[in-house]
């Protein structure tokens, strides 16, 4: 070959060099770039079937694995749960759509019965993905649906209700405003409910629509038999001086459907009744059904509600100063924060609790993102608070994948085909 000829080849490769680099960068500019991912990881192509492996990176905190989750999690943000409560269906084909369990999955929890209060407002999807979590037919669960929710909301929520004979909506509902009186309203509404229902229970456990079990039925009820056999779970301390301005003025509500909030006028409270001491604590609960029918009965249970009224937030010192009473059914005078019951990374705790959210902060609470999978599944705590499965949609398939293998495995029972998710 002569420079002639090798000067010709030369400039003919690199003109078709040239091209290709051109269509290539056109190609990756023009196509849809949920398509770009797809053909970069193909491992995403499919992402409602993508593989166990994914999950169990990110349950091990490999960042690699964190960089392809988000990816894959733009793709199922635009995927819906595929049920039939929208469509004319019976309930059979609805309870195998959805993967309800169906039976006791041993002796020992068909005999140990707990009820649920659920208050929900919003995303039908999470309000499923709990409630089929924590969903087995011995136990019972009372619905507290706010006033507020859409008609179409409400209408979903009751068909899917309708189809279980221990799943009931409350039968008084509540405008529910954040950090309100109507909060705790809504609970004892749900009590009062379940103090009379047919359905027998030995503990009653308070959830949102933004929870999630992290330890399975067997676990919360051995945790229960073990730790706290006849006592109730209230996590909480003496009221804090930083916390008394909740106390001491009066508050008001404001109801809007737009917005809804919690405000303090100039008027100073009177003092508890009965001389109580207040104590500050989490909203959240495990109540025996004693304790239960104590609150619902006893004057000074009565007359605290009724102080309560103009508090703030006062499900987070109602149920913790009750059970500090040692003459309450199953009290915990000495009690402090003990009792593992929610995992929360609130933002004021980043570097001593927690390492920090990887999603994003909602009134200093963490909803969780794909990067704190590793520190829910490590928790030693029975549910974890907050999810938003349209906004962080790989957390939620990665747990519910996690959370349903584990009770399975644990299951003493022939294993049902719609069990499996």
């Amino acid at each position: 070959m002569n420079l002639l000829e090798a000067a010709k080849l030369g400039f003919f490769v690199c003109i078709v060099g040239c091209i290709i680099i051109f269509a290539f960068v056109y190609v990756r500019n023009t196509i849809p770039k949920e398509d770009n991912e797809r053909e970069l990881f193909p491992e995403i192509a499919e992402c409602g079937d993508y593989p166990n492996e994914l999950c169990s990176a990110l349950f091990e905190g490999k960042a690699a694995a964190s960089q392809i989750g988000h990816l894959c999690q733009q793709v199922l943000r635009r995927q819906e749960m595929s049920i039939c409560i929208e469509m004319p269906c019976n309930c059979s084909t609805l309870q195998k759509e959805l993967h309800f369990i169906t039976s006791p999955l041993s002796e020992e929890e068909g005999n140990f019965s707990l009820a649920y209060i659920i208050t929900i407002h919003k995303e039908l999807d999470m309000f499923i993905k709990l409630l089929r979590a924590i969903y087995v037919p011995q136990n019972v669960y009372c619905i507290h649906i706010d006033e507020k929710s859409s008609k179409d909301y409400k209408l979903a929520v009751q068909t899917v209700v309708n189809c279980f004979e221990n799943i009931f909506i409350a039968s008084k509902v509540e405008n529910v405003v954040y950090a309100g009186f109507s909060r705790l309203q809504a609970d004892i509404n749900c009590m009062k409910d379940l103090v009379h229902s047919k359905n027998q229970w030995n503990y009653v456990i308070n959830l949102c629509g933004q929870d999630y079990p992290i330890k399975t039925n067997k676990e919360v009820m051995q945790y229960i038999k073990s730790k706290w056999n006849g006592k109730n779970m209230t996590p909480g301390i003496v009221q804090p001086p930083h916390m008394k301005h909740r106390t001491h003025v009066s508050y008001k509500e404001f109801v809007h459907s737009e917005k809804s909030y919690v405000y303090p006028t100039k008027n100073v409270k009177s003092e508890p009744p009965h001389n109580l001491t207040i104590y500050f604590g989490s909203a959240y609960y495990v109540l025996t059904r004693e304790f239960v029918e104590f609150t619902l009965t006893d004057i000074r249970a009565k007359d605290l509600l009724e102080w309560s009224r103009d508090t703030y937030s006062p499900d987070e010192h109602y149920w913790v100063t009750l059970n500090r009473l040692p003459d309450a059914p199953g009290a915990t005078p000495d009690a402090q924060w003990e009792g593992n019951i929610r995992a929360i990374k609130w933002r004021d705790q980043e570097g001593i609790a927690h390492n920090g959210c990887q999603g994003h902060y909602v009134r200093d609470i963490c909803v969780y993102g794909i990067g704190d999978l590793k520190w829910i599944v490590e928790s030693p705590n029975l549910f974890a608070n907050k999810f938003e499965s349209a906004t962080y949609p790989l957390v939620m398939e990665c747990l519910e994948r996690h959370y349903r293998l584990k009770v399975l495995q644990e299951a003493e029972v022939p294993l049902e085909t719609h069990w499996h998710l």
